[in-house]
C-alpha cells in the first residue's frame, strides 16, 4: 500500500476526505442547516447538493466559490481538498494502470 506526502505528511490514502462530507459536518450542520435550506442558500439543486455533501460528486470550481462566498471557506482550500481526495483514491488503484516507467536511452 502506497502512502501520500502531503504538506510534508505522509497519509494513507484512506484517511484523506473528500469535501462533500467534510464541508457537511464542518460547515453545514454547524450552522444549523438542512441539505434543502443550504441548496437554496447557495442557488444549486437539493439533488446536486445532497450527493456533494454526501461523497458521491465532486467540487466544482464554482461550487467552491459558492461555499466562500456564503460560508467564508477558502474555494483554494476546498478545491485542493477534492484533488488531494481524487489523487488518493487514484493512488489505491494505480496498480491497475500495467504501466512502468519509460527508461531513458542516452
Amino acid at each position: 500500500m502506497r502512502y501520500l506526502t502531503f504538506m510534508a505528511l505522509t497519509m494513507h490514502p484512506s484517511i484523506i476526505s473528500h469535501p462533500g462530507p467534510w464541508l457537511r459536518e464542518e460547515i453545514v450542520k454547524p450552522h444549523g442547516l438542512t441539505v434543502t435550506q443550504v441548496s437554496e442558500l447557495l442557488d444549486v439543486s437539493r439533488q446536486n447538493m445532497s450527493l456533494f455533501l454526501n461523497g458521491h460528486s465532486s467540487l466544482s470550481a464554482i461550487m467552491a466559490l459558492r461555499f466562500e462566498k456564503a460560508f467564508g471557506i477558502s474555494a483554494d482550500t476546498t478545491l485542493r481538498m477534492q484533488a488531494a481526495y481524487e489523487l488518493a483514491q487514484a493512488r489505491l488503484r494505480e496498480g491497475e494502470l500495467g504501466l512502468e516507467r519509460v527508461k531513458r536511452v542516452a
